[in-house]
């Protein structure tokens, strides 16, 4: 896996929270390094439409049986930040060009390091030294001050660690995680791994999670949710999250009121089938980088809620269930962040940008579910099962509140190939929509088993502007190896986009670029 950064520093081991400490006087080099139906209907989505259980997520609308309105939308590339104008550290996820990711953290050292181990045991005023680590997470936070990295050493933790009002600062923030150069620290079993609550400044790297029977880590604002600065500026590094849940609404990655957030060479396979990888409630001004999803019963992203200005860039998608990424969806209005507006329009996502992932099988890659202003360009899209896109609006005004439909979204410059007696019907369209507003533009259509049957154009709701159809889009291999070979049509045919910065393997793109995830490099 591709080290995205990494940090080496002399550091000697001060605990404040517990005055004067034997400690290691040696030097540590601390360093984060690299871990390894009906085939022809349109289908309307129903609230269990990524929920199978009877388990409860209490972001989601109750379920009824009965069947709601369909709708998706995207945004456009610029977003307002609806954080607090006031504070003084924006926080705000850099994308240079040709896309490596540049957070609060990049830069900075550990002063402290407080290390954890199995065999360990949990003194308050001696544990924490290598001579003598501590034995659990809780009790390491309870030693840590802005600036420490709490080192958890190979083997297995047990799981159910609640952690609030940890906060680092912007030039020092609190590290969590494993031992570089040794193996990923295990917490296994219990409901969730980890929850955190009203956390700042934040980086949690190189951990595997697997076997709770709820969320893997679960990250909430603490129920503050008017205010922006509760739970901000956190960092998800080359974590593996594994084996979630009972098959119902469980989420690898549970993430409520999060602002200012990067998830970064990170691994999420084998999560419940009723829920997601990454579920975003009302998060906003999010970087979703160099991540790899496999097996996922529901999507491998969703982002609803009140989300918003979230990149998903660069991913590889894999079997990832009903919709791989789900651009909005349906919310309990209890639970937006921030809260609805009664004179005003709301909507379930805005400017949600999906660019250069890999997305194979699954039933449907994209969906634009109530997400207003979204933006899917430069993804290359492999064998869908039965959809190549939806275009759904799940949540509708009411009495109460206003919300505006999907629409005024983006779908360009991406490679979709697809077997055509596999999908129904191309797009699916729901009721309640403003699909009309949507763009299409330089896309390439290949049905690999029937090349003539490869265009949309019945099923877009509005003309494709230079679309390529029904032309081989020159793979290198279609069972796996998806770069283009020279002589591929989609080469230095697509259009120009601001907010193109790096391709699936961070390489910059032409001008004009390629279409689909990956730029020729010549």
């Amino acid at each position: 896996m591709r080290t995205l950064f990494s940090l080496v520093a002399p550091i000697s081991l001060v605990l404040a929270a517990c005055g004067s400490v034997p400690g290691d006087t040696a030097t540590d080099t601390v360093t984060q390094g690299d871990t390894s139906t009906d085939p022809t209907a349109t289908e309307t989505a129903t609230a269990t439409d990524t929920s199978t259980s009877t388990a409860a997520d209490p972001t989601e609308v109750p379920t009824t049986g009965a069947p709601t309105t369909d709708a998706t939308t995207s945004t456009s590339a610029t977003a307002t930040d609806t954080g607090d104008t006031t504070t003084t550290d924006t926080g705000d996820p850099g994308v240079p060009t040709c896309g490596d990711p540049v957070h609060f953290a990049s830069d900075k050292e550990p002063t402290q390091v407080v290390h954890v181990a199995p065999d360990g045991v949990d003194d308050p005023l001696s544990c924490g030294t290598l001579a003598a680590p501590c034995q659990t997470l809780g009790a390491a936070v309870a030693l840590a001050s802005p600036g420490t990295a709490i080192r958890l050493h190979p083997g297995t933790y047990a799981a159910d660690e609640f952690i609030e009002e940890l906060a680092g600062t912007e030039d020092a923030p609190i590290w969590i995680g494993g031992v570089p150069g040794e193996e990923r620290p295990v917490i296994s079993g219990g409901t969730e791994a980890l929850h955190l609550s009203r956390v700042r400044h934040l980086v949690l790297h190189d951990l595997e999670v697997t076997g709770a029977s709820g969320n893997g880590i679960n990250v909430d604002d603490g129920g503050l949710f008017e205010d922006p600065e509760a739970t901000r500026f956190v960092v998800f590094e080359r974590v593996f999250i594994h084996d979630i849940g009972d098959g119902g609404n469980q989420d690898c990655l549970k993430l409520s009121g999060l602002n200012d957030f990067w998830i970064l060479g990170s691994e999420f396979t084998g999560c419940s089938a009723g829920g997601s990888a990454i579920d975003h409630v009302g998060c906003h001004r999010g970087l979703i980088l160099d991540n790899n999803f496999s097996d996922n019963g529901g999507n491998a992203i969703q982002t609803k809620g009140g989300s918003e200005d979230i990149e998903i860039r660069g991913n590889t998608m894999t079997d990832c269930g009903q919709r791989a990424v789900n651009m909005g969806g349906s919310t309990g209005f209890e639970f937006f962040r921030p809260p609805l507006l009664e004179n005003a329009a709301n909507a379930e996502a805005r400017n949600i940008r999906v660019i250069a992932n890999v997305i194979v099988g699954g039933e449907a890659p994209l969906a634009f579910v109530g997400c207003v202003d979204c933006l899917a360009a430069n993804n290359t899209i492999v064998r869908p099962q039965h959809w190549l896109l939806r275009i759904l609006q799940e949540t509708v005004s009411n009495p109460a509140f206003e919300f505006e439909p999907v629409g005024n979204s983006r779908f360009i410059n991406n490679v979709v190939v697809f077997d055509r007696n596999q999908i129904s019907n191309h797009v699916n369209i729901g009721p309640d929509t403003a699909a009309e507003t949507f763009t299409f533009a330089s896309n390439l259509w290949f049905a690999a088993d029937q090349a003539d049957q490869s265009s949309p154009a019945g099923d877009l709701p509005v003309a494709e502007t230079d679309p390529i159809v029904g032309v081989d889009p020159g793979l290198v291999d279609l069972d796996g190896d998806f770069h283009l070979t020279p002589g591929s049509p989609a080469v230095h045919s697509g259009m120009p986009l601001a907010e193109l910065t790096g391709d699936r393997d961070h390489q910059c793109w032409a001008d004009p670029p390629s279409r689909g995830a990956f730029e020729l490099v010549e």
